[in-house]
């Protein structure tokens, strides 16, 4: 930070650097794994840039998913009122909590762990969480996030770092070739767009995709549908399923058979020659309304 910001700016904590990262690694006998999709941030400018562009707040709450070795918990502690963490891996979590407590001890009461797979907590410890920020695991990213965004409405506001063609998936609009399931899926829950790059350089080990950032904003309102949203997700998961195949013939199975899912796709003002891919999530809530138009 520079010192031609505000004077109530406060002063910059000692984040973790690429000699950090790699002292408290040797010192844990910790190797990132593929399995677990473990990339560590090593650079504190990035972590910052992170907290920044999520627009976090004084007084939130923020819920981190797989924090790792702590690089971005820590620029979340600075910046918010309380830090939740949700780590999977024995060793990581074990170790967490000691270097809250090392580099920024003033604030370690404001940071609460969570020792579980992210994918299995339906509860956190604390206020409820108004926001999401993490470096999602690649090979989980997309669950995880829909699962949290659906298990905690009080989050508001989520940014996601995931690997750049997930982020493009997750913001592409309808019409747009990488449009798909988890485009359609995150809209149900929130306003969807890009929000930056991340080169490769500021991990360790630096993984051999390019990253992106994603910003979800909570939809003021939820989708005006009389349809749940199961019935809602299970028309774009068979649409998806034969994304090659026009609606009427991709909907067959969802519906009982064509004839049942072109009267679905009339009933609810789409053409059954439409693809899903052209579709927004309102009209897939619309098809599900309208199962059984046939009967």
């Amino acid at each position: 930070m520079s010192s031609t910001e505000p004077s109530e700016t406060p002063p910059p904590h000692d984040l973790l650097g690429p000699a950090d990262i790699r002292e408290l690694a040797a010192a844990l006998g910790v190797r990132p794994t593929k399995q677990r999709g473990q990339n560590f941030v090593i650079d504190a400018n990035t972590v910052r840039r992170i907290v920044r562009t999520a627009d976090v707040r004084a007084d939130d709450v923020v819920v981190e998913v797989g924090p790792g070795l702590g690089s971005l918990t820590l620029a979340l502690l600075e910046a918010a009122e309380r830090v939740v963490a949700v780590e999977i891996d024995d060793v990581l979590a074990a170790a967490l909590p000691a270097t809250i407590g090392a580099r920024m001890p003033e604030r370690a009461d404001r940071f609460a762990l969570v020792h579980s797979d992210a994918m299995q907590v339906t509860e956190l410890p604390g206020p409820p969480p108004t926001a999401l920020v993490a470096n999602l695991p690649y090979n989980v990213a997309v669950p995880v996030l829909l699962t949290m965004l659906e298990r905690f409405p009080s989050i508001e506001r989520t940014l996601v770092m995931v690997q750049s063609e997930v982020a493009d998936r997750l913001a592409a609009r309808p019409g747009n070739k990488v449009y798909g399931v988890p485009s359609v899926k995150a809209c149900w829950y929130a306003d969807v767009k890009r929000a930056g790059a991340i080169g490769r350089n500021v991990f360790w080990p630096a993984p051999n995709v390019d990253s992106g950032l994603v910003s979800l904003v909570r939809r003021a309102e939820p989708v005006k549908t009389a349809a749940t949203k199961a019935e809602v997700f299970a028309v774009v998961d068979a649409a998806f399923a034969q994304r090659r195949k026009t609606l009427r013939a991709a909907l067959a199975g969802w519906a009982g058979s064509a004839p049942a899912a072109e009267a679905a796709l009339v009933a609810a003002g789409i053409s059954p020659q439409a693809r899903g891919e052209s579709l927004t999530v309102e009209e897939f809530a619309r098809i599900a309304e309208h199962k059984g138009a046939a009967a």
